[in-house]
């Protein structure tokens, strides 16, 4: 019997999804109104197949708003305080949507397709309706939309050998958050060298939703006998690489600058963007708290946490934990928190309420694993 998935039509199938239930996902969340796998069996097990050989990752929920038109290039400077000025064709970049405030509305990764065709790939929040009012306003003259585009992640210090099996010696030559186009039996393709784990890898984007199960499976058999599993996007590497989760660990009421993000703002610029007023104040006056990384004292957590966890120092409330974890390679509970930034510095020793009751913590430096990037650059 097939097994079914249903919240109703609302939350849609990503092209991949009958493959990835006969590759055994045993259960979903939702993310951009579609469903994501979220369970191929024991999660830290897939931690070690990610961080040892390589999983393939259905990730058609990173949406793409698509910006064509002869003001693209103005239009989506006018979106992010990143300076995008010298970002070439071909190129992929973090950015930071912000909104009037200073607020994250999303953190894409940006790819440049042609001189005036971008894509911005999303964290989970509806940035097309929210880019759409902002063009109806802009004055400029730009075509928005969601493509038929649907990305696969191929992540894990395996994944070059496998790309180069699978699309050739010219996958060797791209560079880290570049992209090229492909063509794989006949399907289209956009291939970059970027990925949400932390570790070396590649984002698939298919171009014709109706052939997701045969680039799937056909991706499996090359790369099955080279270490190739399916899996899903692990929570331990994430918060081992201090990555952040929109919703999770920040949203419009969370700016850059507390983030420890503010390389990504550039108030300097001569072009406008939204927010920028409201950044130079809040770069002026300074933040009241920061992002931080923590360890927390207590046997191992059995799962993520589904909830915030307040952080306590004598008890007053300091700040609270957004993403909390246990790293079975460093065999320590790691988290990334929310705090005061009279609290904030490194060792700074604190305790957090949890469902299991309280347990002592301590700031510390992130990311706690491969701090300088070297694997996912390949350096």
């Amino acid at each position: 019997m097939k097994k079914e998935f249903s919240f109703g039509t609302q939350v849609r199938k990503s092209p991949y999804f009958d493959a990835t239930v006969r590759w055994g996902a045993k259960g979903f969340s939702v993310y951009n109104h579609m469903y994501i796998p979220r369970d191929f069996g024991d999660p830290v097990q897939n931690f070690w197949n990610l961080v040892n050989d390589a999983i393939l990752c259905d990730v058609a929920v990173e949406r793409q708003v698509e910006i064509t038109g002869p003001d693209a290039a103005q239009f989506v400077q006018l979106l992010t305080p990143r300076n995008l000025s010298e970002c070439a064709v071909g190129q992929c970049k973090y950015v930071l949507i912000t909104d009037e405030n200073g607020g994250v509305l999303n953190d894409p990764v940006l790819l440049r397709l042609a001189e005036n065709h971008f894509w911005l790939s999303l964290a989970d929040s509806d940035i097309l309706m929210w880019a759409k009012g902002v063009a109806v306003n802009s004055g400029l003259d730009v075509n928005l939309g969601e493509p038929d585009v649907s990305p696969l992640q191929l992540q894990g210090p395996r994944s070059g050998e496998i790309a180069k099996a699978i699309f050739g010696e010219r996958i060797d030559s791209l560079k880290y958050y570049w992209l090229k186009e492909f063509e794989l039996n006949g399907i289209p393709l956009i291939i970059s060298r970027t990925g949400w784990s932390s570790e070396l890898g590649y984002e698939i984007y298919l171009r014709d939703g109706s052939r997701g199960n045969e680039l799937w499976d056909h991706i499996m058999e090359i790369g099955e006998p080279m270490g190739l599993v399916p899996g899903h996007t692990s929570t331990i590497r994430r918060i081992e690489g201090g990555m952040l989760s929109y919703q999770a660990d920040m949203d419009y009421t969370v700016n850059p600058f507390e983030l420890g993000l503010g390389r990504l703002v550039d108030l300097e610029m001569d072009a406008n963007f939204i927010g920028k007023e409201a950044l130079k104040k809040i770069k002026s006056e300074g933040v009241k708290r920061h992002q931080v990384g923590i360890e927390i004292s207590c046997t191992p957590l059995k799962h993520p946490n589904t909830s915030y966890w307040p952080i306590l120092v004598e008890s007053e409330e300091v700040g609270y934990i957004t993403s909390a974890v246990y790293s079975p390679r460093l065999d320590k509970n790691i988290a990334l928190a929310m705090m005061d930034v009279n609290h904030s510095a490194i060792d700074t020793a604190a305790e957090t309420t949890t469902p299991e009751g309280n347990f002592p913590i301590k700031v510390v430096q992130k990311p706690f694993y491969d701090p300088k990037k070297k694997i996912t650059s390949g350096s």
